[in-house]
């Protein structure tokens, strides 16, 4: 989860996740919202892949970008859960949520 929180920490980080929650993007898509060089938007998208936040495909010689939500969500519901706070309807940290039954 620290990982999740390193790369959330940075705005150039969050407005990519932001701009992917629209739809999967290039690299070169991605890049052109930002003034900085190619080496830092790609060390921007590793730290981005090792937290798990994005998926990465080839398709020829670009790079396309997926938001992976969940991955996100559950680090949130994370960090809810270990401040007492309940989210309705989800679960956290391997809890029951409201409402429901353990199996």
């Amino acid at each position: 989860m620290t990982s999740v929180f390193k790369a959330l920490s940075d705005p150039t980080r969050r407005k990519v996740l932001e701009l992917l929650k629209q739809g999967p993007m290039s690299a070169g898509e991605l890049a052109g919202h930002f003034v900085v060089s190619k080496p830092t938007m790609s060390a921007h998208f590793s730290v981005l892949k090792e937290a798990d936040l994005v998926h990465a495909e080839k398709d020829g010689k670009q790079v396309i970008y997926h938001l992976k939500l969940s991955v996100l969500e559950e680090a949130l519901l994370g960090l809810a859960g270990s401040f007492g706070i309940a989210m309705p309807g989800k679960q956290a940290s391997g809890g029951v949520a409201k409402g429901e039954t353990a199996k």
